[in-house]
């Protein structure tokens, strides 16, 4: 049982994580981690990197959208960014990988701020229809350039780190859950920042914001662009799993998940980007298993693969109505239990 805990300096108070509690839990998960790739198989393998790509890009969405409070969809277009080249750098110039998955990630930032600069005018749904707007845009740019390959896009070979072709779900896991723990541990510090803390003060009343000195435009397009970083390595990361990019793979539906993921999960915490993503990413395989169960075969899991959007519009709808801040505050209140039990009443 943890009822408080004492601060004896500011440092303290400040602390990212601040009981041994938590120290304990995250060795925990540190372990767990480490030995999940020699206990599951491929398929299990296979959903831990797909998790990891959509928790780190519905991490940089929520910087934008749960603590800045700018609305966007065009989270798919930008991973889209961050694909491309590295796609096109890895088999036009041959570059290692850690610098290519940097250059996608500067590329996305970079449209990111261009999409962002409207912002400062419009807001709301009119920031949602641009950032729409920004998905078509690029989806006009993957099909119609030969250097990303047309409709047809591009297949890239494995990718190369320290002598060894991650080929396989079991190497690539060990790029992709170490880069999205590294996103996830920047984000989570970036709110204990005076950048951070701006960007809240923007989300909670933008014109009391500017008041205090908060200059408006700056902050913004700064959230877009680290959003947008966040989703270019996401992109990146995923172009490097699947090994083939198309204008295709990155439609608008797909921004409409990553919105369902932060706000099933939680809006303003990096524990909902975490949560909403894994929520999000395995409700169409508990769909699937539901269908192997009840024994549909192959033409109800067609059936169903169009109702997964409509699953996700009414888990949006469900939770905005019954649990507004997300899996998050779930998991706030039962620790909340238990930090007073058994001397609850």
């Amino acid at each position: 049982m943890r009822i408080g805990t004492l601060k004896e300096s500011y440092v303290a108070d400040a602390a990212l994580f601040d009981s041994r509690t938590q120290h304990a839990w995250l060795l925990l998960l540190a372990l767990a981690l480490a030995l999940f790739p020699f206990v599951a198989n491929d398929y299990w393998l296979y959903l831990a990197c797909l998790v990891a790509i959509n928790v780190a890009s519905a991490a940089g969405l929520n910087i934008l959208t749960g603590y800045t409070g700018l609305v966007s969809l065009g989270q798919a277009a930008f991973m889209g960014l961050g694909a491309y080249t590295v796609a096109i750098l890895q088999i036009r110039a041959g570059t290692p990988l850690l610098p290519n998955l940097l250059a996608g990630g500067v590329v996305a930032m970079i449209g990111g701020v261009i999409v962002g600069v409207p912002s400062l005018r419009v807001k709301g749904l009119y920031l949602a229809i641009v950032t729409i707007a920004a998905t078509f845009i690029a989806h006009f740019l993957f099909a119609n350039f030969e250097f990303t390959g047309g409709t047809t896009g591009l297949s890239l070979p494995p990718g190369r780190i320290f002598g060894v072709d991650l080929d396989t779900s079991l190497r690539l896991y060990w790029l992709i859950v170490p880069v999205t723990v590294l996103m996830l541990l920047g984000a989570a510090n970036l709110f204990r920042t005076r950048i951070g803390r701006a960007f809240i003060a923007i989300r909670d009343r933008d014109i009391s914001a500017e008041v205090l000195g908060i200059p408006l435009l700056r902050y913004k397009l700064l959230s877009f662009g680290l959003s947008s970083f966040y989703a270019g390595l996401a992109g990146g990361l995923w172009a490097y799993f699947f090994r083939v990019v198309t204008p295709e793979s990155f439609p608008l539906s797909m921004s409409i998940f990553f919105l369902a993921a932060i706000i099933v999960g939680g809006m303003g915490s990096t524990l909902g980007s975490i949560l909403g993503a894994v929520f999000m990413t395995m409700v169409p395989e508990l769909l699937k298993l539901l269908v192997d169960l009840l024994g549909g075969g192959h033409d109800l899991t067609v059936f169903l693969s169009p109702v997964r959007l409509v699953i996700f519009g009414g888990l949006i709808i469900g939770f905005l109505i019954f649990e507004p801040l997300g899996l998050a505050e779930i998991w706030r209140r039962t620790r909340r239990f238990f930090h007073l039990w058994p001397f609850r009443n």
